[in-house]
């Protein structure tokens, strides 16, 4: 053969595996990363859709201690849960067993205990679903149906960061004040027929209370993780100033994920990546108010991100704050799993995957029309920026094979 029809035949050949490489991190299925992935898309999608009212088919465990053992270095759930349904049917249903004021933070919230002493964390209902958040993309109080929607979407996205959150409706009458502390009492008051609270937080003021309906108080009750495995808190290297005319350094140089790389934990281990995944989740849902992210103590930078307090989430479906990517786009690197999931879910609708995911939650409907639509376009979004990094430095520059599973204690 000569020279000439070699060469054509190489170039022929690259060209093939150039546009097969192409075609699997589209979301291809030839590929052994492909296959796994889709695979655990399927496995998600079987378990998709959780049946209100679904009991443990055994009795020797309770519904907080398969839970708690469910808890891993990178994992709040596994992906096999067939009893995740009964879990969260009792945290919409167990009996209050004390109420208290809420751990501190800057938004209303109440501790409550369950029946057996499972903690988790209630946040009331302030807006109707179509009320819209205006002003800056943190602005407003909690969203008690976000932390719903947002616990849905992890499971959706394979993440598995986040704490098991249900809605619940309670009677503040009989339920909750014949258990409550006194200071959580304290803060109770009548509002024409409608019982209120406003609890003990830095925002909280008398002057703003949440509200029931007559005595009926819709909200979401969050688990609370295991006092075996103790939180530690950081600041978020992206995290905002909120401060008027005060910029983060990532908000003018460009060249900030370089810095980032530097630092621990972000110098090695998976921390840098679970930053990333938490940018394109956090766009998706709208949430510009992680300015600290908690992992594991002790954990040497192996742990998660935990993907805790997502409630100022789908506050505007109008709004895509591009800048809360801007991890992604400054570091311009992604896990491969995550590539491929989103993928999948474009192909398969986002919005009506986690539609379905939610169906059966007690506060059901979760979303409005307007904020699942705003779900598919953001997905959009993050896709077109992960291919502008490919074709700026490279697939191979931009995907990480990263897929670090820590084996349970």
């Amino acid at each position: 053969m000569k020279l000439k029809q070699r060469v054509a035949v190489l170039c022929g050949v690259l060209l093939l595996l150039g546009l097969a490489k192409v075609f699997l991190l589209d979301g291809g299925e030839g590929s052994a990363s492909g296959r796994r992935d889709l695979r655990a898309f399927r496995k998600m999608e079987a378990g998709l859709q959780l049946d209100r009212g679904a009991r443990l088919t055994h009795t020797l465990q309770s519904p907080w201690e398969v839970a708690a053992q469910w808890v891993g270095p990178r994992e709040v759930y596994p992906d096999d849960t067939p009893e995740m349904a009964a879990v969260l049917s009792a945290m919409a249903t167990a009996r209050v067993e004390r109420a208290d004021v809420g751990y501190k933070g800057t938004q209303l919230k109440a501790l409550l205990v369950l029946e057996g002493g499972q903690k988790v964390v209630f946040k009331p209902k302030r807006y109707g679903r179509d009320y819209v958040v205006e002003g800056e993309p943190y602005a407003g109080y909690d969203r008690h149906n976000a932390e719903v929607a947002a616990f849905h979407l992890d499971r959706i996205l394979g993440f598995r960061r986040a704490p098991l959150v249900v809605g619940r409706f309670v009677n503040l009458r009989t339920e909750i004040k014949p258990v409550a502390t006194d200071q959580l009492l304290s803060t109770f008051l009548m509002q024409g027929n409608n019982t209120c609270f406003y609890g003990k937080c830095y925002y909280c003021r008398e002057s703003e209370p949440a509200c029931a309906v007559g005595d009926i108080m819709e909200g979401s009750v969050t688990l609370w993780l295991p006092d075996v495995w103790p939180l530690q808190k950081h600041r978020h290297p992206w995290g905002r100033t909120y401060r008027e005319g005060k910029l983060a350094r990532w908000e003018y140089d460009e060249s900030y994920c370089e810095a980032v790389k530097k630092m621990p934990p972000y110098d090695a281990g998976p921390r840098l990546l679970d930053v990333i995944d938490t940018s394109v989740f956090d766009y998706l849902i709208g949430n510009a108010d992680r300015h600290h992210y908690e992992s594991f103590q002790d954990d040497g930078g192996a742990s998660m991100l935990i993907l805790l307090d997502n409630a100022k989430s789908f506050g505007n479906p109008t709004l895509d704050e591009r800048s809360i990517l801007a991890p992604l786009y400054q570091c311009c690197m992604i896990r491969v799993s995550t590539w491929n999931r989103l993928n999948l879910l474009r192909s398969r609708g986002l919005s009506a995957t986690l539609r379905q995911a939610m169906a059966h939650d007690p506060v059901a409907p979760v979303l409005t029309d307007s904020h699942l639509a705003a779900l598919d376009r953001r997905l959009l979004g993050v896709l077109a920026t992960i291919r502008q990094c490919m074709e700026a430095q490279g697939a191979d520059n931009t995907l990480i094979e990263d897929r670090m599973n820590l084996p349970h204690p």
